[in-house]
């Protein structure tokens, strides 16, 4: 009986578990985060994309 109470009131490895916890809630947020703002990221990678597109190039660029 005494190791039961022992092992129901050690607290060794306690801080790596809340540890555990809070990154496991972070994690959960960022992709609750990511998937909210899905649209205007996206958004934000096609007008990069299309800013890269539209660059000219040496080709196009006329020499002297």
């Amino acid at each position: 009986m005494e190791k039961l109470k022992a092992l129901i009131t050690e607290e060794q490895g306690q801080g790596m578990t809340e540890y555990g916890l809070v990154l496991g809630v972070i994690a959960v947020a960022v992709v609750g985060i990511l998937i909210t703002f899905r649209g205007e990221i996206e958004e934000l990678f096609n007008e990069a994309v299309d800013a890269i597109d539209s660059r000219p190039t040496e080709e196009s660029t006329p020499t002297n």
